[in-house]
């Protein structure tokens, strides 16, 4: 899994026109892009949750954990992307959708479980995501 975390003042996910998914934290907040690739699995969904939840990258060096920030989750396949050979970018290290949904549900369901709010996208649609990234702090992170 590739995950790209971005401290925001606010994030919104609309689909066909309409806002599908929106945080508008006091404070801060997080969106995570979340990419799946051939070899994650549930336990890898779990272990990377727990990361970005205990992220320490809001201020005063807090995490979502200590204030309870809201975290937007949108998947993108394109974080697996492989541009080594040629300027046209290979998808094959992303999972297919079969396994790339379930695992992307798991990834918010673990963030919920630790005690998140968490909106997510529409996995699979074209979506327009709009944020305004805080700091700007953008952090890439792989399990």
């Amino acid at each position: 899994m590739r995950a790209v975390v971005q401290r925001v003042t606010e994030a919104a996910v609309e689909v066909d026109g309409h806002t599908v998914a929106r945080i508008d934290p006091d404070g801060q907040g997080l969106l995570v892009l979340l990419g799946v690739g051939h070899g994650d699995d549930p336990a890898v969904a779990d272990a990377l949750a727990a990361k970005v939840w205990k992220l320490r990258i809001l201020d005063d060096e807090r995490s979502a954990s200590d204030i309870g920030a809201p975290i937007l989750v949108v998947s993108q396949f394109t974080l697996l992307a492989d541009t080594r050979k040629s300027r046209r970018p290979s998808w094959s290290a992303a999972a297919p959708r079969a396994v790339a949904e379930p695992l992307v549900d798991a990834f918010a369901d673990a963030l919920r479980g630790l005690g998140a709010d968490v909106q997510t996208g529409h996995f699979g649609a074209h979506m327009r995501v709009r944020s305004v990234n805080d700091g700007p702090v953008t952090l890439l992170l792989e399990a």
